[in-house]
């Protein structure tokens, strides 16, 4: 009895609009990483070829030169510890006030309800620009100036909308009955928080804390507006206007401190990238 095979190529030429799939995500793919494929070549290139009129899209003689200009900038690596004390902080405490908040707004029923969670897309809606300067009043009367907790309360504050609402969706999926058979079992509501619902939520906490990290990492707006004398608090981000001069900008020095801020970013994605993917994939199921 015979089997008849397909051969690869027919098997392809009978799926036309998955190979239009793959063929419209590698460009989006390319489109995408050229940025960050620009900005590293940059960072490596010789100052003679970034300031050449005809660029290049190659480089045959890298250097080094941005990178050790970066790294030998006075305090960069307090500035360095300052970004990442900051980003954990909002990471770790938008995690928790979220976790908690979408389980009340999800498990209790209470007066104004529905209301809490309009004003949480409300708040969504706002653009950050329009409260910067009633947020420098609010800190300067709260005498958080120049300092990082000025950095770390705004950000706080702009995370928690959106990660409750996410939230909200995790914990809904979490069916009723898995508590009431925790509580026949002798667990406390406490128990069943932390040890059953919360590694159920996880991989929701994970993509919230993702967008949290990347906003609060990249943050400039602020930096600039609430650290006005203090130099020792600033984050990576106001480091980098060391390189722009007013006769000429420091480009190499500019895309190689761009690469170093980048280098961060891509690490977190790499050690949270599994449950990432299960947390914006959807919910959990019953």
């Amino acid at each position: 009895m015979s089997v008849s095979r397909v051969s690869p190529v027919r098997s392809l030429l009978r799926r036309p609009g998955r190979l239009a799939a793959d063929a419209a995500a590698l460009l989006v793919a390319v489109v995408v990483a050229f940025p960050l494929y620009w900005m590293l070549l940059s960072a490596l290139k010789p100052a003679g070829e970034i300031q050449s009129t005809s660029p290049r899209p190659w480089t045959l003689s890298p250097s080094l030169d941005s990178f050790r200009r970066v790294f030998e900038q006075q305090e960069f690596g307090r500035y360095f510890l300052n970004s990442l004390l900051v980003a954990g902080t909002v990471v770790v405490a938008s995690a928790a006030i979220a976790f908690l908040a979408a389980t009340a707004v999800t498990r209790f029923r209470f007066r104004f309800r529905t209301t809490l969670l309009v004003m949480f897309l409300v708040a969504q809606m706002v653009p950050v620009e329009a409260l910067t300067i009633p947020l420098f009043f609010l800190m300067r009367d709260a005498g958080l100036l120049n300092t990082l907790g000025s950095l770390v309360l705004p950000h706080l504050a702009f995370s928690l909308p959106f990660a409750i609402w996410m939230l909200r969706g995790f914990v809904q999926a979490v069916p009723e009955a898995l508590e009431e058979q925790a509580a026949l079992d002798g667990a406390s509501r406490t128990r069943f928080l932390w040890q059953i619902l919360f590694p159920l939520v996880l991989p929701g906490l994970v993509a919230t804390s993702v967008f949290s990290f990347i906003s609060t990492w990249n943050d400039f707006l602020f930096a600039k507006s609430f650290l006005i004398s203090d130099t020792s608090q600033s984050t990576l981000p106001m480091a980098l206007l060391v390189f722009f001069k007013p006769d000429e900008n420091d480009w190499g020095g500019i895309m190689a401190g761009s690469t170093v801020m980048t280098i961060p970013v891509l690490v977190f994605f790499v050690l949270v990238q599994r449950r990432l993917v299960s947390g914006l994939g959807g919910a959990v199921k019953d």
